[in-house]
């Protein structure tokens, strides 16, 4: 039974000790934790090694038995100082997470690989792994680009359906990956079609910018579907994976958050990935629980 996660920004305005035990509540075994802000808006939770809300978070977690996959979030672009991000390795490692979230926002792809190599050596230390999302807005667009800036640095891909659709990608692009190369699988889901004109919320959780968003930035942040309520190729996905590899929901949807409140959207979002593994893993069927 593969380990399945649920990602902070699903429900990003939940403090992180009460994200490990709402998603205890829901049925996870997993959360990732945003301890650093990507942009100069978003208000950072205050995660600091010895910090109160660091312990409590661990508190929570030897409670529950919820553990952290990912912490994030580091963005690589033409200025990146690795050293910067010190705090966040020290608080990520604290935590026992396995993964490091990064976004390629560096037109040079191959100072992007550069980057990315130091960080890997850098985190190395702390018994993480940095792993990098093609995001179709963002420079890194597609996991060929993906894999070339990982390179033969040690760290990995994450596959997240809604990029991949939206980059043009396919099951079979995934497939082609060497499977060394991805580190987990986030979960969600989409309509086919790219959006267009989507109505502009008056905020975004923890004070995300919404100053000069993209069609396509806003559907990731704040209109995903939960799995099996669009129409990507789920579990065509998963088929292209190799075996044993871990799941990370991420579904942040502003109106459906507002309509069901955080438990029952969590709840929601854990049945949803058990109905889907079901579809994509019939012989698993009688393991996984909703």
């Amino acid at each position: 039974m593969p380990l399945i996660g649920i990602g902070h920004l699903t429900i990003l305005d939940t403090a992180p000790p009460d994200w490990v035990s709402l998603a205890h509540d829901a049925g996870f075994d997993a959360v990732g934790i945003r301890a650093a802000a990507i942009g100069p808006t978003e208000e950072e939770w205050p995660m600091g090694v010895g910090s109160p809300m660091l312990a409590e978070t661990l508190r929570r977690m030897a409670d529950t038995g919820v553990r952290v996959l990912d912490a994030e979030i580091i963005r690589i672009d033409p200025h990146t100082v690795i050293a910067k991000y010190e705090p966040l390795f020290e608080t990520a490692a604290a935590l026992n997470a396995s993964f490091i979230n990064v976004m390629g926002d560096d037109p040079d792809l191959h100072r992007a690989r550069d980057t990315f190599a130091a960080l890997a050596e850098a985190t190395r230390p702390y018994g993480l792994r940095p792993t990098i999302e093609a995001i179709p807005y963002m420079q890194v667009r597609t996991l060929s680009d993906a894999a070339a800036v990982v390179g033969e640095s040690g760290g990995g891909i994450i596959i997240d359906p809604l990029h991949l659709q939206r980059s043009g990608g396919t099951p079979g692009d995934v497939r082609s990956l060497d499977p060394k190369l991805i580190g987990y699988c986030q979960l969600c889901d989409a309509p086919l079609a790219a959006p267009h004109n989507l109505p502009r919320p008056r905020k975004l959780p923890r004070g995300q910018s919404v100053e000069g968003i993209t069609d396509l930035a806003l559907e990731a942040r704040a209109v995903r579907l939960l799995p099996g309520d669009g129409e990507l190729p789920l579990a065509e996905i998963i088929a292209a994976l190799p075996a044993g590899l871990a799941f990370s929901v991420e579904t942040p949807n502003v109106a459906l958050l507002e309509s069901l409140g955080p438990i029952e959207f969590a709840r929601r979002a854990r049945q949803s990935v058990a109905r889907l593994l079901q579809v994509a893993a019939p012989t698993d069927s009688a393991t996984i629980a909703p």
